[in-house]
């Protein structure tokens, strides 16, 4: 996967444009995106699909575990703040939707899956979209992967609103559902995917809202409203940490400016979902699962699992453990280690120890908060040529794997990685 040429990429980038919703194809001058796709011959791929799949159950058994046994949310989750285990009291252990498992493979081909993000997956858009102008190049050779998450992201969103009771008031219960999609406004990085989902949506006949979660106010019928606009479903893609009481993962970091929870707006979906009357996906037991600490739970207690749990865990996800269970000496060896905070994201709060000196290691286990971090085993990905790695990224929804967004990068993934398009080969017949 070379480097693009401009005049290339500037053809890329046009037909990304003229999309509608891509609207950034470079970040910081630099391209984001592969001219050339990443091709994975059909076994691999059904590999990461089902390494996938196997350890989104494996979260799923942690959820009924945690709802069944508070003491695991106490042992494992020390700081979830009031506002967090009301998020998780209320869910009544049901967190998932749709996820995205950030999967690698090793120098030895053994799979390893870093972490399954569970509360707010994004990158949909730049997947299904960068696929679709890839794939017209390689249709001999290969196909997109990626067709069918849209059918998979609206039939979900579809289970959902079929929970929820529509009374009587409305002009057609059997309507399609109206839907609010609920993000931070104020940033600009997952607009395309919010887009997106309202393109797939509406193309379902959904009467589709978007806003931030201080536009939702109560409906009259006890539901909730967006923009003034009752909605059967919202769709959730304002993280849970941030409904929530924040607070900084290091105790040497100043206090956030916006570190009240958002109180009333929580209360009323909280409140309307209770009560049947709206659906949140992805749901509020998120709040638990995405927590990394989670990871650390499975391993553990992994004796709690079912054989087909533990065999996924032991296989996939690299070794972990609550930071504040490991011995100084063990940490000391700090090549072997990753630190990691309980909801840092796109490489934030990571702490590679291979890759930081005695100083700054010492310093991130100073001041790492107790009860907020995990430190999971090293492993070293598969490189390319110019040291670089591949995430490949598999989007499971309703517990399917149902989509690939892979990103090529040096170091942890973060917005600066190139996003690559993801073809799976065509077997030939022999014969």
């Amino acid at each position: 996967m070379a480097h693009p040429s401009a005049h290339t990429y500037r053809a890329l980038a046009d037909e990304l444009l003229a999309t509608g919703i891509v609207s950034d194809p470079w970040l910081d001058g630099r391209p984001r995106f592969a001219v050339e796709p990443l091709l994975l011959a059909a076994t691999e791929a059904d590999r990461f699909a089902r390494a996938a799949e196997a350890v989104a159950a494996a979260y799923e058994e942690a959820a009924r575990l945690c709802a069944a046994d508070p003491w695991l949310v106490e042992r494992f989750f020390p700081a979830l703040t009031p506002f967090q285990h009301l998020m998780w009291s209320a869910s009544g252990g049901a967190w998932h939707g749709i996820a995205r498992a950030d999967v690698f493979t090793t120098a030895d081909g053994t799979i390893q899956i870093c972490e399954l993000n569970c509360d707010t997956p994004s990158g949909e858009a730049e997947a299904v979209l960068l696929n679709a102008a890839v794939a017209p190049r390689y249709l001999l050779r290969a196909f997109d992967p990626n067709v069918g998450l849209e059918r998979a992201f609206v039939n979900t969103v579809s289970a959902f609103a079929a929970r929820v009771d529509r009374g009587t008031g409305r002009e057609n219960e059997e309507a399609p559902p109206t839907v609010g999609i609920v993000y931070p406004t104020e940033l600009v990085e997952d607009l395309s995917m919010i887009l997106m989902y309202r393109r797939w949506l509406e193309a379902r006949g959904c009467c589709v809202v978007t806003g931030s979660p201080f536009n939702l106010a109560r409906a009259r019928d006890g539901g909730v409203a967006l923009f003034s606009v009752p909605c059967d479903v919202i769709v959730r893609h304002y993280k849970t940490d941030w409904w929530s009481e924040r607070e900084p993962a290091r105790d040497d970091e100043a206090p956030f400016d916006d570190a009240e929870p958002l109180a009333a707006q929580l209360g009323m979906l909280v409140d309307a979902e209770l009560t049947g009357r709206v659906a949140v996906m992805n749901p509020w037991g998120a709040v638990l699962l995405q927590n990394k600490r989670t990871m650390a739970l499975m391993w553990e207690a992994i004796d709690r699992f079912s054989p087909p749990a533990q065999a996924a865990i032991r296989a996939y996800l690299p070794y972990t453990a609550r930071l504040e269970a490991l011995a100084p000496a063990t940490l000391a060896a700090r090549a072997e280690w990753v630190l990691k905070s309980d909801y840092g994201c796109e490489g934030a709060e990571v702490v590679i120890g291979a890759d930081t000196d005695d100083a700054a290691w010492a310093d991130a286990l100073r001041h790492a908060r107790r009860g907020r971090w995990i430190a999971q085993r090293y492993f070293r990905a598969r490189r390319d040529g110019d040291g670089r790695c591949t995430n490949v990224g598999v989007y499971v929804v309703g517990g399917e794997a149902s989509g690939f967004f892979s990103r090529v990068h040096a170091g942890a993934t973060d917005y600066h990685a190139t996003t690559v398009a993801t073809l799976i080969e065509r077997e030939v017949s022999r014969g």
